[in-house]
């Protein structure tokens, strides 16, 4: 079965086309036929000015139209589409996908975050990482930050904070948010002491890369911090030059940094497994489960 999921975030639209294929003993194999990402930055329309630009909007019908073409190429049979904080944020989201679907034929949804929180642990992390300690998702992105704690085969918690890398740089995010998030995640984690933390996000996984670490193996807290201090020290254009950094990750790694340091210490996390999933895999798993009659 070839399945697609569009991911419209706070700073790109990714297009994940995966091909699923079960085998006996009742598993899975998802194989990712393309992934693409367009940088469309909607997140510094939006958290500075409430709306959406005509220019991004005719940004997003171009992407969304190129990725029809995809899907169409590659014979999708089902496909799901959803947007994030800065979609949710925007006064004319709704317009903005009315004319979308007008355009290209995509349905997309704007999701809220607890969905968002939601879809991402059904990418099934954790249990793929054979090992049963209690894990603490943590996604960042432009617009928000996602966390999700699993524990002795449930969710125990799943929550959203409006704390991300583009409303960092915005400077649109108020110290009692950052309180806020700091006295929820202690608070709700600390019946844990010794929490697996996992991440997700192209932030996380560009630092994966930059470590060198072996695919498996866990960042330490320590080499985060390292990363960040390095950065922090470095403007955009020599991280562009030092780091092979297209510009607008150079801009958001080093807000992304902030987010999972304080995340991790405030649930007393000292390393963080990278395993290279977000929201469009989520989606993609979802949508076979659905299609199959399969619990999730």
């Amino acid at each position: 079965m070839i399945l697609a999921a569009i991911d419209i975030g706070s700073n790109a639209a990714r297009l994940l086309i995966s091909e699923a294929v079960p085998y006996k003993g009742g598993g899975v194999d998802y194989t990712k036929l393309t992934l693409l990402r367009i940088p469309l930055r909607l997140g510094f329309d939006v958290f500075e000015n409430g709306f959406i630009s005509p220019e991004k909007q005719k940004q997003m019908v171009d992407t969304m139209k190129a990725y029809k073409l995809l899907m169409d190429i590659y014979k999708v049979e089902h496909y799901r589409a959803c947007a994030t904080s800065a979609m949710r944020d925007a006064t004319n989201g709704q317009e903005i996908i009315r004319n979308i679907e007008k355009e290209t034929g995509i349905r997309i949804e704007i999701i809220g975050g607890q969905e968002e929180a939601s879809i991402l642990y059904e990418t099934h992390i954790a249990e793929n990482l054979g090992d049963n300690k209690p894990s603490l998702y943590i996604d960042v992105g432009g617009g928000s930050t996602e966390v999700t704690l699993f524990a002795d085969n449930r969710i125990v918690f799943k929550e959203s904070f409006n704390i991300g890398t583009i409303r960092l740089l915005n400077k649109s995010v108020t110290e009692e948010q950052w309180e806020h998030m700091k006295w929820y995640i202690k608070t709700y984690t600390a019946g844990y002491p010794s929490l697996c933390a996992i991440g997700s996000g192209g932030n996380i996984n560009k630092i994966f890369s930059l470590s060198k670490k072996k695919e498996g193996k866990p960042l330490p807290l320590e080499v985060l911090k390292d990363y960040y201090r390095e950065l922090s020290a470095s403007t955009v254009e020599e991280r562009m030059h030092l780091y092979n950094f297209r510009a607008d990750r150079a801009d958001v790694i080093v807000p992304a940094l902030q987010i999972y340091i304080a995340v991790m210490r405030w649930c007393r996390a000292d390393e963080i497994y990278v395993p290279r999933i977000g929201l469009a895999d989520g989606l993609i798993r979802m949508q076979y489960a659905q299609k199959n009659g399969q619990s999730l």
